[in-house]
């Protein structure tokens, strides 16, 4: 059994049917069949070499916050990277994180360094690895504006390789990467900029996220915004504020969240979200694409919340 295997490793720590609710900042989701912290990178390496030699499905997972795991759960084997994966080194105006740094932390060791380029990230709860994968922005920016490369390990085929940022597809909230593509590091090219200005600008958007977005169990906008549009005031306009479902309901702060309650279920926030998306189309014709990561869901519930174009994690 693979999480035998994986347990004979040193550096990685595994657990069965491990639950998904601590890992992701919605705080619900079903079990997770295997689940393994990588702590070192050598660990990494034996378990990509396990793992290429299988076809269990994979679900490598940052900060989850863009992440829903259906109630039932998912049968493959998630990765979390463990403190190896959270390095920032700044050589002049190159930086170079781990996949599992936090994006606050690497804002402000930006603008520590007298770098510009980057504070639009200390808004954002999320990693590096998972920016990438979703193309991460806010404030006027996104990953794309500053990537130069990264490297990424293939679980399929155990290889680890340096990728250009512009083979990574990178568009609104998205890229080509894969289920089975973890992103082991990013590189960065930012520029000289003023520490006292770069602070400054940290504050005015920390204060900006405090005073517009609401706190609690969420997972950040669930939906992105249409051509020359957005999508919360689309889900303002249709009257879906505080609109409930079960243990899910759409905020009242921002129209384009939607809160859990403790000990709530992931299958709500779903099917909130497919409500959201019929109740808009029928009063604006626009159809929202929810942003959000989705595992173990159908494909039909995936494509009426997400579109054709893209397909349920962890279900056939």
């Amino acid at each position: 059994m693979i999480a035998d295997a994986l347990q004979r490793i040193d550096g990685l720590l595994v657990e069965r049917n491990a639950p998904s609710g601590p890992l992701c900042t919605y705080r619900v989701g079903g079990p997770l069949g295997v689940l393994v912290r990588v702590e070192s990178v050598d660990a990494l390496a034996a378990a990509l070499a396990i793992l290429a030699e299988t076809d269990v499905a994979t679900l490598p997972i940052g900060k989850g916050s863009n992440l829903l795991v259906a109630d039932a759960g998912f049968d493959g084997v998630a990765i979390v990277l463990g403190e190896a994966f959270t390095d920032v080194v700044i050589e002049g105006t190159i930086v170079k994180a781990g996949s599992a740094a936090s994006l606050p932390v690497v804002a402000r060791a930006t603008v520590n360094a007298g770098l510009t380029g980057f504070a639009w990230a200390v808004g954002v709860p999320g990693s590096i690895g998972g920016a990438v994968r979703m193309n991460a922005g806010g404030h006027g920016s996104d990953m794309a504006a500053n990537l130069v490369s990264v490297d990424i390990a293939n679980l399929e085929t155990g290889v680890v390789s340096t990728r250009g940022a512009d083979s990574l597809d990178l568009g609104y909230r998205s890229s080509s990467l894969t289920r089975s593509e973890l992103v082991v590091s990013a590189t960065l090219q930012l520029t000289e900029g003023d520490s006292e200005a770069g602070t400054l600008e940290l504050k005015e958007i920390v204060s900006w996220r405090r005073e517009h977005q609401p706190g609690g169990a969420n997972a950040g906008s669930v939906f992105t915004n249409p051509p020359n549009d957005s999508a919360g005031r689309l889900i303002d306009a249709a009257g879906l504020k505080g609109l409930r479902i079960g243990s899910a309901e759409v905020s009242t702060k921002h129209a384009n969240f939607i809160q859990v309650d403790a000990d709530g279920s992931a299958n709500d926030v779903m099917t909130l979200m497919g409500e959201v998306v019929r109740r808009v189309e029928k009063h604006a014709g626009v159809h929202l694409h929810a942003e959000t990561r989705l595992v173990g869901f159908t494909n039909a519930l995936v494509e009426e919340v997400r579109g054709p174009a893209d397909h349920a994690e962890g279900k056939s």
